[in-house]
Protein backbone atom coordinates (compact mmCIF):
# COMPACT_ATOMS: atom_id res chain seq x y z
CA UNK A 1 0.00 0.00 0.00
CA UNK A 2 1.55 3.33 -0.97
CA UNK A 3 2.20 5.84 1.77
CA UNK A 4 3.64 9.32 2.13
CA UNK A 5 6.09 10.86 4.53
CA UNK A 6 5.65 14.34 6.06
CA UNK A 7 8.07 16.01 8.44
CA UNK A 8 7.01 17.37 11.84
CA UNK A 9 8.72 19.78 14.20
CA UNK A 10 10.90 18.39 17.02
CA UNK A 11 8.44 19.52 19.70
CA UNK A 12 5.58 17.70 17.99
CA UNK A 13 7.80 14.65 17.55
CA UNK A 14 8.50 14.53 21.27
CA UNK A 15 4.81 14.83 22.00
CA UNK A 16 4.05 11.98 19.63
CA UNK A 17 6.63 9.72 21.19
CA UNK A 18 5.27 10.50 24.64
CA UNK A 19 2.00 8.90 23.59
CA UNK A 20 3.65 5.49 23.22
CA UNK A 21 4.03 3.22 26.22
CA UNK A 22 5.73 -0.15 26.37
CA UNK A 23 2.51 -1.82 27.49
CA UNK A 24 0.03 0.68 26.05
CA UNK A 25 -2.45 -0.27 23.36
CA UNK A 26 -4.03 2.15 20.93
CA UNK A 27 -7.45 2.81 19.53
CA UNK A 28 -5.84 5.80 17.83
CA UNK A 29 -2.32 7.05 17.37
CA UNK A 30 0.30 7.79 14.71
CA UNK A 31 2.95 6.11 12.63
CA UNK A 32 6.25 7.98 12.32
CA UNK A 33 9.85 7.60 11.24
CA UNK A 34 12.78 9.38 12.86
CA UNK A 35 15.85 10.28 10.83
CA UNK A 36 18.80 12.61 10.98
CA UNK A 37 16.61 15.45 9.70
CA UNK A 38 13.94 14.97 12.35
CA UNK A 39 10.67 13.11 12.64
CA UNK A 40 8.29 12.48 9.76
CA UNK A 41 4.78 11.10 9.89
CA UNK A 42 3.82 8.31 7.49
CA UNK A 43 0.56 8.32 5.57
CA UNK A 44 -1.11 5.30 3.97
CA UNK A 45 0.13 2.73 6.50
CA UNK A 46 -2.29 -0.02 7.55
CA UNK A 47 -3.01 -0.48 11.26
CA UNK A 48 -5.30 -3.17 12.69
CA UNK A 49 -6.89 -4.50 15.86
CA UNK A 50 -7.05 -7.99 14.36
CA UNK A 51 -10.50 -7.50 12.85
CA UNK A 52 -10.62 -4.20 10.96
CA UNK A 53 -7.87 -2.32 9.14
CA UNK A 54 -7.58 1.47 9.07
CA UNK A 55 -5.03 3.56 7.18
CA UNK A 56 -3.03 6.50 8.49
CA UNK A 57 -3.97 9.88 7.09
CA UNK A 58 -1.80 12.72 5.82
CA UNK A 59 -0.88 13.55 9.42
CA UNK A 60 0.20 9.93 10.09
CA UNK A 61 -2.75 9.46 12.43
CA UNK A 62 -5.04 6.45 12.64
CA UNK A 63 -8.24 6.02 14.64
CA UNK A 64 -11.33 3.86 14.89
CA UNK A 65 -9.76 0.69 16.31
CA UNK A 66 -10.65 -1.26 19.44
CA UNK A 67 -7.63 -2.24 21.52
CA UNK A 68 -9.50 -3.53 24.56
CA UNK A 69 -9.21 -7.30 23.99
CA UNK A 70 -6.53 -7.82 21.36
CA UNK A 71 -3.24 -6.16 20.40
CA UNK A 72 -3.24 -3.30 17.93
CA UNK A 73 -0.52 -3.63 15.30
CA UNK A 74 0.94 -2.03 12.22
CA UNK A 75 0.98 -3.95 8.94
CA UNK A 76 4.65 -3.39 8.22
CA UNK A 77 4.94 -1.83 4.76
CA UNK A 78 7.57 -2.94 2.27
CA UNK A 79 10.86 -1.09 2.60
CA UNK A 80 10.45 -0.41 6.31
CA UNK A 81 11.02 -2.24 9.57
CA UNK A 82 10.70 -1.83 13.33
CA UNK A 83 13.12 -1.61 16.21
CA UNK A 84 13.51 -4.94 17.99
CA UNK A 85 13.70 -6.18 21.55
CA UNK A 86 16.06 -9.08 20.86
CA UNK A 87 14.46 -10.83 17.91
CA UNK A 88 10.92 -9.55 18.42
CA UNK A 89 9.93 -6.45 16.42
CA UNK A 90 7.96 -3.70 18.18
CA UNK A 91 5.06 -3.65 15.70
CA UNK A 92 2.24 -4.10 18.24
CA UNK A 93 0.83 -2.75 21.48
CA UNK A 94 -0.86 -4.82 24.17
CA UNK A 95 -4.56 -4.39 25.01
CA UNK A 96 -5.40 -1.46 27.28
CA UNK A 97 -8.21 1.00 28.01
CA UNK A 98 -10.32 2.18 25.08
CA UNK A 99 -9.08 5.45 23.60
CA UNK A 100 -5.44 5.02 24.61
CA UNK A 101 -3.14 6.44 21.95
CA UNK A 102 0.33 5.35 20.88
CA UNK A 103 2.96 6.01 18.29
CA UNK A 104 4.65 3.38 16.15
CA UNK A 105 8.10 4.11 14.74
CA UNK A 106 9.21 2.66 11.41
CA UNK A 107 12.76 2.62 10.11
CA UNK A 108 13.72 2.47 6.41
CA UNK A 109 15.56 -0.63 5.19
CA UNK A 110 18.01 -0.87 2.27
CA UNK A 111 16.76 -2.35 -0.98
CA UNK A 112 17.64 -5.99 -1.72
CA UNK A 113 17.11 -8.17 -4.78
CA UNK A 114 16.04 -11.22 -2.77
CA UNK A 115 14.52 -11.96 0.62
CA UNK A 116 16.11 -14.72 2.71
CA UNK A 117 13.80 -16.22 5.34
CA UNK A 118 14.51 -18.83 8.01
CA UNK A 119 11.51 -20.97 8.95
CA UNK A 120 11.37 -22.89 12.24
CA UNK A 121 8.47 -25.23 12.98
CA UNK A 122 7.76 -26.67 16.41
CA UNK A 123 10.82 -25.95 18.57
CA UNK A 124 8.53 -27.37 21.28
CA UNK A 125 10.92 -27.18 24.21
CA UNK A 126 9.77 -28.64 27.53
CA UNK A 127 12.77 -27.87 29.75
CA UNK A 128 15.72 -25.48 29.89
CA UNK A 129 17.86 -28.41 28.69
CA UNK A 130 15.80 -28.61 25.50
CA UNK A 131 16.13 -24.86 24.98
CA UNK A 132 19.87 -25.51 25.14
CA UNK A 133 19.54 -28.24 22.47
CA UNK A 134 17.59 -25.78 20.31
CA UNK A 135 20.30 -23.18 20.74
CA UNK A 136 23.31 -25.44 20.13
CA UNK A 137 21.79 -27.45 17.28
CA UNK A 138 19.16 -25.47 15.37
CA UNK A 139 20.19 -21.86 16.04
CA UNK A 140 23.85 -22.73 15.49
CA UNK A 141 23.04 -24.37 12.15
CA UNK A 142 20.98 -21.35 11.12
CA UNK A 143 23.86 -19.05 12.03
CA UNK A 144 26.09 -21.03 9.69
CA UNK A 145 23.51 -20.85 6.88
CA UNK A 146 22.58 -17.16 7.34
CA UNK A 147 22.36 -14.25 7.54
CA UNK A 148 18.60 -13.90 7.16
CA UNK A 149 16.37 -10.93 6.49
CA UNK A 150 13.45 -12.43 8.39
CA UNK A 151 12.64 -15.38 10.63
CA UNK A 152 9.37 -17.18 11.23
CA UNK A 153 8.35 -19.75 13.86
CA UNK A 154 5.29 -21.79 12.87
CA UNK A 155 3.94 -22.42 16.36
CA UNK A 156 4.62 -24.70 19.32
CA UNK A 157 7.34 -22.35 20.46
CA UNK A 158 7.48 -24.36 23.68
CA UNK A 159 5.74 -27.49 24.92
CA UNK A 160 2.96 -25.98 27.08
CA UNK A 161 5.31 -23.76 29.10
CA UNK A 162 5.21 -20.00 28.38
CA UNK A 163 7.81 -19.50 31.13
CA UNK A 164 10.38 -20.74 28.59
CA UNK A 165 9.55 -18.02 26.04
CA UNK A 166 12.26 -15.59 27.27
CA UNK A 167 14.97 -18.26 27.14
CA UNK A 168 14.09 -19.46 23.66
CA UNK A 169 13.84 -15.84 22.47
CA UNK A 170 17.36 -15.16 23.73
CA UNK A 171 18.62 -18.08 21.66
CA UNK A 172 16.71 -17.00 18.54
CA UNK A 173 18.00 -13.43 18.93
CA UNK A 174 21.51 -14.69 18.14
CA UNK A 175 20.41 -14.83 14.50
CA UNK A 176 20.02 -11.03 14.46
CA UNK A 177 16.89 -11.00 12.30
CA UNK A 178 13.36 -9.75 12.95
CA UNK A 179 11.40 -12.81 14.02
CA UNK A 180 7.68 -13.45 13.62
CA UNK A 181 5.71 -15.98 15.67
CA UNK A 182 2.33 -17.65 15.50
CA UNK A 183 0.73 -19.95 18.08
CA UNK A 184 0.48 -23.73 17.93
CA UNK A 185 -1.64 -26.06 20.00
CA UNK A 186 1.16 -26.26 22.60
CA UNK A 187 1.08 -22.47 23.00
CA UNK A 188 -2.53 -22.47 24.23
CA UNK A 189 -3.78 -21.73 27.73
CA UNK A 190 -6.00 -24.74 28.32
CA UNK A 191 -7.69 -23.12 31.32
CA UNK A 192 -9.18 -20.45 29.04
CA UNK A 193 -12.93 -20.11 28.57
CA UNK A 194 -12.82 -19.72 24.81
CA UNK A 195 -10.57 -19.76 21.77
CA UNK A 196 -9.73 -16.05 21.90
CA UNK A 197 -8.66 -16.34 25.52
CA UNK A 198 -6.55 -19.43 24.84
CA UNK A 199 -3.71 -17.38 23.34
CA UNK A 200 -3.40 -14.85 26.18
CA UNK A 201 0.07 -16.03 27.26
CA UNK A 202 1.23 -16.07 23.64
CA UNK A 203 -0.11 -12.54 23.03
CA UNK A 204 1.57 -11.23 26.16
CA UNK A 205 4.93 -12.19 24.67
CA UNK A 206 4.55 -12.04 20.90
CA UNK A 207 1.54 -9.84 20.21
CA UNK A 208 -1.17 -10.61 17.64
CA UNK A 209 -1.73 -14.17 16.53
CA UNK A 210 -3.17 -13.16 13.15
CA UNK A 211 -1.49 -10.33 11.22
CA UNK A 212 0.36 -9.32 8.04
CA UNK A 213 3.93 -8.25 7.27
CA UNK A 214 5.02 -6.87 3.90
CA UNK A 215 8.37 -6.84 2.09
CA UNK A 216 9.22 -5.86 -1.50
CA UNK A 217 9.50 -9.55 -2.48
CA UNK A 218 6.70 -11.16 -0.46
CA UNK A 219 3.74 -10.43 1.76
CA UNK A 220 3.30 -12.65 4.82
CA UNK A 221 -0.16 -13.46 6.11
CA UNK A 222 0.40 -15.00 9.55
CA UNK A 223 -2.58 -16.96 10.87
CA UNK A 224 -3.56 -18.64 14.11
CA UNK A 225 -5.45 -21.65 12.75
CA UNK A 226 -5.77 -23.58 16.04
CA UNK A 227 -9.34 -23.47 17.36
CA UNK A 228 -9.50 -24.28 21.08
CA UNK A 229 -12.57 -26.35 22.04
CA UNK A 230 -12.85 -26.26 25.86
CA UNK A 231 -14.44 -29.37 27.31
CA UNK A 232 -14.32 -31.29 24.03
CA UNK A 233 -12.16 -34.10 22.70
CA UNK A 234 -10.07 -33.36 20.84
CA UNK A 235 -9.43 -30.08 22.66
CA UNK A 236 -8.58 -28.26 19.42
CA UNK A 237 -9.20 -28.43 15.70
CA UNK A 238 -7.80 -26.62 12.69
CA UNK A 239 -9.81 -23.60 11.61
CA UNK A 240 -10.34 -19.86 12.04
CA UNK A 241 -12.75 -17.52 13.85
CA UNK A 242 -15.00 -14.96 12.18
CA UNK A 243 -12.90 -12.04 13.42
CA UNK A 244 -9.84 -13.63 11.81
CA UNK A 245 -11.65 -14.02 8.51
CA UNK A 246 -12.71 -10.38 8.75
CA UNK A 247 -9.05 -9.35 9.01
CA UNK A 248 -7.93 -11.77 6.31
CA UNK A 249 -10.54 -10.60 3.82
CA UNK A 250 -9.87 -6.92 4.60
CA UNK A 251 -6.15 -7.43 4.14
CA UNK A 252 -6.39 -9.43 0.92
CA UNK A 253 -8.64 -6.74 -0.57
CA UNK A 254 -5.73 -4.27 -0.33
CA UNK A 255 -2.68 -6.57 -0.61
CA UNK A 256 -0.40 -6.18 -3.65
CA UNK A 257 -0.57 -9.10 -6.09
CA UNK A 258 2.75 -8.49 -7.83
CA UNK A 259 4.74 -10.58 -5.34
CA UNK A 260 4.59 -13.87 -3.47
CA UNK A 261 1.90 -14.23 -0.81
CA UNK A 262 3.12 -16.50 2.00
CA UNK A 263 0.37 -17.84 4.26
CA UNK A 264 1.91 -19.15 7.49
CA UNK A 265 -0.02 -21.25 10.01
CA UNK A 266 0.51 -24.15 12.43
CA UNK A 267 -1.95 -26.91 11.56
CA UNK A 268 -1.80 -28.29 8.00
CA UNK A 269 -4.61 -27.24 5.70
CA UNK A 270 -4.85 -30.81 4.38
CA UNK A 271 -6.79 -33.21 6.60
CA UNK A 272 -4.84 -35.94 8.40
CA UNK A 273 -7.67 -37.70 10.25
CA UNK A 274 -7.97 -41.46 10.13
CA UNK A 275 -11.07 -42.91 8.49
CA UNK A 276 -14.10 -42.27 10.66
CA UNK A 277 -12.30 -39.80 12.94
CA UNK A 278 -13.22 -36.10 13.24
CA UNK A 279 -11.58 -33.86 10.67
CA UNK A 280 -8.32 -32.23 11.76
CA UNK A 281 -8.98 -29.12 9.66
CA UNK A 282 -12.48 -27.70 9.33
CA UNK A 283 -13.16 -28.15 5.63
CA UNK A 284 -15.51 -25.16 5.47
CA UNK A 285 -12.77 -22.88 6.83
CA UNK A 286 -10.24 -24.26 4.37
CA UNK A 287 -12.66 -23.69 1.49
CA UNK A 288 -13.24 -20.10 2.62
CA UNK A 289 -9.51 -19.42 2.85
CA UNK A 290 -8.83 -20.99 -0.53
CA UNK A 291 -11.59 -18.96 -2.17
CA UNK A 292 -10.03 -15.77 -0.79
CA UNK A 293 -6.61 -16.75 -2.15
CA UNK A 294 -7.68 -17.69 -5.67
CA UNK A 295 -7.16 -14.22 -7.14
CA UNK A 296 -3.49 -14.19 -6.10
CA UNK A 297 -1.18 -15.62 -8.78
CA UNK A 298 1.69 -16.57 -6.44
CA UNK A 299 0.84 -18.24 -3.12
CA UNK A 300 2.87 -20.48 -0.80
CA UNK A 301 1.39 -22.13 2.29
CA UNK A 302 3.73 -22.90 5.21
CA UNK A 303 2.55 -25.14 8.06
CA UNK A 304 4.06 -27.29 10.81
CA UNK A 305 2.53 -29.44 13.59
CA UNK A 306 3.13 -32.92 12.15
CA UNK A 307 6.79 -33.47 13.11
CA UNK A 308 7.33 -34.99 9.67
CA UNK A 309 7.91 -33.28 6.33
CA UNK A 310 6.03 -33.26 3.04
CA UNK A 311 4.74 -31.16 0.17
CA UNK A 312 1.07 -31.11 -0.77
CA UNK A 313 -0.26 -29.67 -4.02
CA UNK A 314 -3.87 -28.71 -3.44
CA UNK A 315 -6.40 -29.05 -6.26
CA UNK A 316 -10.14 -29.43 -6.63
CA UNK A 317 -10.11 -32.50 -4.37
CA UNK A 318 -9.23 -30.28 -1.40
CA UNK A 319 -11.25 -27.28 -2.54
CA UNK A 320 -8.62 -25.32 -4.47
CA UNK A 321 -10.02 -24.01 -7.75
CA UNK A 322 -7.08 -21.87 -8.89
CA UNK A 323 -5.46 -22.18 -12.29
CA UNK A 324 -2.48 -24.14 -10.94
CA UNK A 325 -2.12 -26.38 -7.86
CA UNK A 326 -1.62 -24.57 -4.56
CA UNK A 327 1.68 -25.51 -2.89
CA UNK A 328 1.66 -26.29 0.83
CA UNK A 329 5.04 -27.00 2.41
CA UNK A 330 4.42 -28.85 5.67
CA UNK A 331 7.71 -28.06 7.36
CA UNK A 332 9.62 -30.55 9.51
CA UNK A 333 10.16 -29.78 13.19
CA UNK A 334 13.09 -27.99 14.77
CA UNK A 335 12.61 -30.39 17.68
CA UNK A 336 12.39 -33.34 15.29
CA UNK A 337 10.65 -36.12 17.17
CA UNK A 338 10.29 -34.05 20.35
CA UNK A 339 14.01 -34.03 21.21
CA UNK A 340 14.08 -37.84 21.46
CA UNK A 341 16.69 -40.45 20.58
CA UNK A 342 20.21 -41.34 21.59
CA UNK A 343 22.43 -38.28 22.22
CA UNK A 344 25.45 -37.45 20.08
CA UNK A 345 28.94 -36.64 21.35
CA UNK A 346 27.71 -33.17 22.35
CA UNK A 347 24.83 -34.57 24.37
CA UNK A 348 22.14 -33.48 21.90
CA UNK A 349 19.46 -36.12 21.14
CA UNK A 350 19.25 -37.44 17.58
CA UNK A 351 15.69 -36.06 17.25
CA UNK A 352 15.07 -37.86 13.94
CA UNK A 353 11.43 -37.58 12.87
CA UNK A 354 9.22 -40.62 12.31
CA UNK A 355 9.58 -40.32 8.52
CA UNK A 356 13.39 -40.31 8.77
CA UNK A 357 13.83 -36.56 8.32
CA UNK A 358 16.50 -35.10 10.63
CA UNK A 359 15.50 -32.19 12.83
CA UNK A 360 16.42 -28.78 11.47
CA UNK A 361 14.89 -25.76 9.76
CA UNK A 362 13.78 -24.57 6.34
CA UNK A 363 14.73 -21.58 4.26
CA UNK A 364 12.72 -19.65 1.70
CA UNK A 365 14.50 -17.35 -0.71
CA UNK A 366 12.10 -15.05 -2.55
CA UNK A 367 12.84 -13.04 -5.68
CA UNK A 368 10.76 -10.38 -7.39
CA UNK A 369 7.70 -11.53 -9.29
CA UNK A 370 6.70 -14.39 -6.99
CA UNK A 371 9.56 -16.84 -7.59
CA UNK A 372 10.88 -18.73 -4.55
CA UNK A 373 13.44 -21.39 -3.64
CA UNK A 374 13.05 -23.77 -0.71
CA UNK A 375 15.61 -25.82 1.20
CA UNK A 376 15.73 -28.04 4.27
CA UNK A 377 18.72 -27.71 6.57
CA UNK A 378 19.41 -30.61 8.95
CA UNK A 379 20.63 -29.30 12.29
CA UNK A 380 23.57 -31.70 12.22
CA UNK A 381 25.25 -33.37 9.25
CA UNK A 382 28.32 -35.60 9.53
CA UNK A 383 30.69 -34.03 7.02
CA UNK A 384 32.75 -37.24 7.00
CA UNK A 385 29.83 -39.41 5.86
CA UNK A 386 29.10 -39.13 2.12
CA UNK A 387 25.86 -41.07 2.62
CA UNK A 388 24.36 -38.23 4.68
CA UNK A 389 24.08 -34.76 3.16
CA UNK A 390 21.94 -31.65 3.51
CA UNK A 391 19.58 -33.07 0.89
CA UNK A 392 19.30 -36.79 1.63
CA UNK A 393 20.48 -39.83 3.55
CA UNK A 394 21.23 -43.25 2.04
CA UNK A 395 20.89 -46.76 3.43
CA UNK A 396 22.26 -49.93 1.85
CA UNK A 397 23.23 -53.40 3.09
CA UNK A 398 26.90 -53.78 3.93
CA UNK A 399 27.36 -57.12 2.18
CA UNK A 400 25.41 -59.32 -0.25
CA UNK A 401 26.20 -62.70 -1.78
CA UNK A 402 27.54 -62.51 -5.29
CA UNK A 403 24.95 -63.94 -7.65
CA UNK A 404 22.07 -63.77 -5.18
CA UNK A 405 18.66 -62.76 -6.44
CA UNK A 406 18.73 -58.92 -6.45
CA UNK A 407 16.01 -58.47 -3.83
CA UNK A 408 17.85 -55.94 -1.69
CA UNK A 409 18.22 -52.28 -2.40
CA UNK A 410 19.68 -48.90 -1.66
CA UNK A 411 17.27 -46.40 -0.12
CA UNK A 412 17.40 -42.62 -0.44
CA UNK A 413 15.43 -40.45 1.96
CA UNK A 414 15.16 -37.21 -0.02
CA UNK A 415 14.04 -34.67 2.54
CA UNK A 416 12.48 -32.22 0.06
CA UNK A 417 11.25 -34.90 -2.33
CA UNK A 418 7.85 -34.85 -4.01
CA UNK A 419 6.15 -37.67 -5.94
CA UNK A 420 7.54 -36.41 -9.25
CA UNK A 421 11.10 -35.75 -8.02
CA UNK A 422 13.69 -37.35 -10.28
CA UNK A 423 15.94 -39.67 -8.25
CA UNK A 424 18.55 -41.93 -9.89
CA UNK A 425 21.40 -44.22 -8.83
CA UNK A 426 24.36 -45.98 -10.36
CA UNK A 427 26.91 -48.53 -9.22
CA UNK A 428 30.49 -47.58 -9.99
CA UNK A 429 30.66 -45.91 -13.39
CA UNK A 430 27.54 -47.67 -14.63
CA UNK A 431 24.47 -46.17 -16.21
CA UNK A 432 22.17 -43.98 -14.19
CA UNK A 433 18.94 -45.82 -13.35
CA UNK A 434 15.69 -44.37 -12.04
CA UNK A 435 14.86 -45.22 -8.44
CA UNK A 436 11.30 -46.10 -7.43
CA UNK A 437 9.40 -44.03 -4.89
CA UNK A 438 8.10 -46.19 -2.06
CA UNK A 439 5.95 -45.26 0.92
CA UNK A 440 7.48 -47.27 3.72
CA UNK A 441 9.56 -46.76 6.84
CA UNK A 442 13.10 -45.42 6.49
CA UNK A 443 15.48 -48.37 7.15
CA UNK A 444 17.88 -46.08 9.01
CA UNK A 445 15.24 -45.26 11.61
CA UNK A 446 14.10 -48.89 11.76
CA UNK A 447 17.69 -49.74 12.67
CA UNK A 448 17.54 -47.21 15.52
CA UNK A 449 14.31 -48.82 16.71
CA UNK A 450 16.03 -52.23 16.79
CA UNK A 451 19.04 -50.79 18.63
CA UNK A 452 16.69 -49.40 21.26
CA UNK A 453 14.92 -52.76 21.51
CA UNK A 454 18.17 -54.69 22.00
CA UNK A 455 19.84 -52.25 24.39
CA UNK A 456 20.34 -53.48 27.95
CA UNK A 457 20.21 -49.89 29.22
CA UNK A 458 18.45 -46.74 28.09
CA UNK A 459 20.34 -45.09 25.23
CA UNK A 460 18.76 -41.70 25.90
CA UNK A 461 16.00 -40.05 27.90
CA UNK A 462 13.39 -40.95 25.26
CA UNK A 463 13.64 -43.49 22.48
CA UNK A 464 13.58 -42.49 18.83
CA UNK A 465 10.05 -42.60 17.40
CA UNK A 466 8.70 -45.75 15.84
CA UNK A 467 9.42 -45.46 12.13
CA UNK A 468 6.38 -44.70 9.96
CA UNK A 469 5.93 -44.56 6.20
CA UNK A 470 7.84 -41.71 4.57
CA UNK A 471 6.44 -39.77 1.62
CA UNK A 472 9.94 -39.00 0.31
CA UNK A 473 11.74 -42.36 0.18
CA UNK A 474 13.17 -43.96 -2.98
CA UNK A 475 14.53 -47.47 -3.61
CA UNK A 476 16.85 -48.98 -6.19
CA UNK A 477 17.66 -52.71 -6.47
CA UNK A 478 21.38 -53.39 -5.99
CA UNK A 479 22.98 -55.65 -8.59
CA UNK A 480 24.70 -58.81 -7.35
CA UNK A 481 26.29 -59.85 -10.65
CA UNK A 482 29.35 -57.61 -10.25
CA UNK A 483 32.83 -58.65 -9.17
CA UNK A 484 33.49 -59.74 -5.62
CA UNK A 485 34.59 -56.74 -3.56
CA UNK A 486 33.46 -53.26 -2.60
CA UNK A 487 31.26 -51.17 -4.90
CA UNK A 488 30.31 -47.50 -4.75
CA UNK A 489 26.65 -46.56 -5.05
CA UNK A 490 25.97 -42.98 -6.08
CA UNK A 491 22.55 -41.31 -5.92
CA UNK A 492 21.60 -38.08 -7.59
CA UNK A 493 18.48 -36.03 -6.97
CA UNK A 494 17.18 -33.23 -9.16
CA UNK A 495 15.77 -30.90 -6.55
CA UNK A 496 13.09 -28.48 -7.75
CA UNK A 497 14.77 -25.55 -6.00
CA UNK A 498 18.42 -26.43 -5.29
CA UNK A 499 19.31 -28.31 -8.48
CA UNK A 500 21.27 -31.55 -8.65
CA UNK A 501 22.30 -33.07 -5.31
CA UNK A 502 24.46 -36.17 -4.80
CA UNK A 503 25.32 -38.66 -2.07
CA UNK A 504 27.14 -42.00 -2.07
CA UNK A 505 27.58 -45.17 -0.05
CA UNK A 506 29.27 -48.58 -0.33
CA UNK A 507 28.29 -52.25 -0.38
CA UNK A 508 30.32 -55.45 -0.77
CA UNK A 509 29.73 -58.58 -2.80
CA UNK A 510 31.11 -61.78 -1.26
CA UNK A 511 31.22 -65.49 -2.08
CA UNK A 512 29.54 -68.06 0.14
CA UNK A 513 31.18 -71.48 0.53
CA UNK A 514 28.15 -73.43 1.72
CA UNK A 515 29.50 -74.08 5.22
CA UNK A 516 28.49 -70.72 6.62
CA UNK A 517 31.79 -68.95 5.89
CA UNK A 518 31.83 -66.01 3.54
CA UNK A 519 34.86 -64.37 1.96
CA UNK A 520 35.10 -61.08 0.14
CA UNK A 521 37.86 -61.69 -2.35
CA UNK A 522 40.07 -64.67 -1.49
CA UNK A 523 38.09 -67.25 -3.49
Amino acid sequence: MPFRRRRTTPSIALALLALAGAAGACDSGRVVTIGADGTSVLAGVGVSDGTRIVVTGADGRFEGLDGRRAPVFVIKPAGWTFARAGANPAFWRAPAARGAACTFELQPTPARDTLDVAVFADPQTTTPAEVDYYDRAVVAAAQAAGPFDLGLTLGDVTNDDPALYPAIDRATARLDAPWLHLPGNHDLDFDARDDLGSTASFRDRYGPETYAWETPQANFLVLDNVIYQPGERPAYVGGMREDQFAFLEAYLARAPRDRLLVVAAHIPWFDTAAAGAPETMRSADRARLFAALERFPHVLLLTGHRHTQQHVRHDAATGWLGDTPLHEYNVGAASGAFWSGAPDADGIPAATMADGTPNGFATVQVAAGGAYRLAWHPARVDAQDPASTQAMALHAPRVLRQGAYPAWGVYANVYMGEPDTRVEFRVGDGEWTAMRRVERADPRLLLENVRDDLAEHLRGRDRSPEATASTHLWRGALPTDRAVGTHTVEVRVFDSWQGEQRASTLYRLALFDGDGDGDDASR
